[in-house]
């Protein structure tokens, strides 16, 4: 365990190059494309933090590292490996791509997604109380017209929805994020499959949103999607941590 550790710490906390005994590694996982607010979420700030706490307390120097990491008691050692092995979780929705060596088979995404499942499970995380939320740019703005209003219709009502189908893409997501800010809405593929392997119902409330009026500049505007808009929505999704 102490030569596990002081791999995976050298290669998370130092900036020098590992040139140890021990071959094993964490591959870090990153999203392709991601919303400019996701470095200052709760979750991500956290992890930050996290990160924070620990690089204070570890020594710079290879033979310094290795004592203290002998010398520290189950629970913290449990933690650190916890952290540094954190880094490799991969969750991520891909686009199954049969016809390239280069993309996701559907079977490996299928396996991929499952184990995202039961290790969130074990964990017991709960995303909506992680602190995610809707917005317009991890995940309104890149779905089509249609996906924002069945993600209203779920998480604040048909009413709330028929307050906004008549707007533009733009100031739809907006307002729609607005709308689904505290039902606890989750879009499918950040929601926790049931035990028979279907999505969980629970994506929301479905209730009436409190506030749900829209604003007087926004009450009377009309236009229809545009081609771009109604891409497959799932080519912009981006699955937040």
């Amino acid at each position: 365990m102490t030569a596990l550790l002081h791999k995976l710490v050298s290669d998370n906390f130092m900036t020098r190059m590992y040139t140890g005994a021990m071959e094993a590694g964490v591959k870090h996982i990153f999203f392709p494309v991601q919303d400019e607010a996701l470095k200052d979420s709760p979750s991500a700030r956290a992890v930050q933090e996290r990160h924070d706490a620990w690089a204070a307390d570890i020594p710079k120097d290879d033979d310094a590292l290795w004592h203290w990491l002998a010398g520290l008691d189950d629970a913290s050692r449990m933690a650190l490996l916890a952290h540094c092995v954190s880094y490799g979780v991969n969750a991520l929705y891909e686009r199954p791509n049969p016809h390239s060596a280069g993309g996701v088979s559907q079977h490996t995404l299928d396996m991929r997604l499952a184990q995202a499942d039961r290790l969130t499970r074990a964990t017991g995380l709960d995303i909506v109380e992680a602190g995610w939320r809707p917005t317009f740019g991890n995940y309104l703005s890149r779905v089509t017209k249609p996906r924002i209003l069945e993600a209203v219709r779920e998480g604040a009502g048909e009413r709330a929805a028929e307050l906004i189908d008549h707007l533009k893409k733009g100031d739809m997501a907006k307002e729609a994020a607005r709308l689904l800010a505290d039902s606890g809405w989750l879009p499918e593929p950040l929601r926790l499959a049931g035990v028979d392997g279907d999505p969980a119902s629970d994506a929301g409330g479905g209730e009436e949103a409190e506030g749900s009026e829209l604003p007087d500049f926004l009450s009377t505007d009309d236009d229809s999607e545009s081609p771009a808009d109604g891409e497959d929505d799932e080519r912009h999704l981006v699955a937040a941590e």
